[in-house]
């Protein structure tokens, strides 16, 4: 027992010792091991990225919602929750603001008859949110930043190998972490009919949100024989968010700007990694508002 209580002394000597020690190592170089920050502006465009369910109800995603579990954004009580979200995000003060939506969508001459009264009956959140504050704030255009991907570029040219690559990748895994990942999902449908919209974004928005949502494509396909998963998840959607990241990158912009990427909850996770670690950008997170 006294040797067990020497011994344990002297690790916890040994580990605060060291402890010490890398702490006057670190003093000491300093000046050398500068800051990685330190190599970049100190002022940065700065990102805020808002993940969203569709209001729409498009039906293009995996997970479906049942009907009864729909919200409709145009009635109340709905109608003032998607309000006080617009307040909330205009709290940002964007100067630029970008949607999930692909360029030959018309975003311009939509955006220009939305500004002289039309479409406010239309559901989708590019409009109830992108279109809206954009108006709201008198800015001149809206950017769309949604993108095909490099496995529908090499659907064209090499179909067969692509079947072959794709065979299997149908959300159907038997892998425990994919059904747990799902049953999550299956869940999450019904909050938007429960509570606030703004606190489901707020959820959404959160740190574990977007890490939930990121891990949920490195389980079940992902886990495909051969690397194949890893191999159609990277040039799919991962790819689709990289070409997006870059669109975004395109905009003609300042440090002094504050772009506002609004886009579905899938994209937002994979976007809050890009602008996390880009050195160009100031990620916001979208609680801190």
């Amino acid at each position: 027992m006294k040797y067990s209580l020497l011994l344990l002394a002297s690790i916890s000597v040994g580990f605060f010792t060291t402890k010490i020690n890398a702490q006057k190592i670190s003093k000491e170089n300093e000046g050398i091991l500068k800051p990685y920050a330190s190599y970049y502006p100190k002022q940065k465009t700065k990102v805020l990225v808002v993940g969203t369910f569709h209001f729409s109800y498009p039906g293009l995603d995996y997970t479906k919602t049942n009907e009864d579990d729909k919200i409709d954004v145009l009635k109340e009580p709905k109608r003032s929750e998607v309000e006080e979200l617009v307040a909330y995000i205009k709290r940002f003060n964007p100067t630029k603001v970008t949607i999930e939506a692909k360029e030959d969508w018309g975003m311009d001459k939509k955006f220009e008859e939305y500004k002289s009264g039309k479409h406010r009956d239309v559901r989708n959140e590019s409009y109830q949110l992108g279109m809206r504050i954009a108006n709201d704030l008198k800015l001149d255009k809206i950017y769309s930043v949604d993108a095909t991907t490099f496995s529908s570029d090499l659907e064209k040219k090499y179909p067969k190998m692509m079947k072959e690559l794709t065979e299997g990748y149908d959300f159907q895994s038997d892998d425990p972490f994919a059904q747990m990942t799902q049953k999550s999902f299956d869940e999450s449908t019904k909050f938007p009919s429960k509570v606030k919209i703004l606190d489901y974004i707020k959820y959404m928005n959160t740190e574990e949100g977007h890490r939930h949502n990121y891990g949920s494509y490195l389980v079940g396909d992902f886990k495909l024989e051969d690397n194949r998963g890893a191999d159609f998840l990277s040039i799919w959607w991962y790819n689709r968010n990289l070409r997006m990241f870059r669109k975004i990158q395109q905009i003609d912009h300042t440090k002094e700007d504050r772009i506002l990427v609004i886009v579905g909850n899938g994209h937002a996770s994979v976007l809050r990694h890009l602008f996390e670690y880009s050195p160009e950008y100031d990620f916001i997170e979208f609680s801190s508002l």
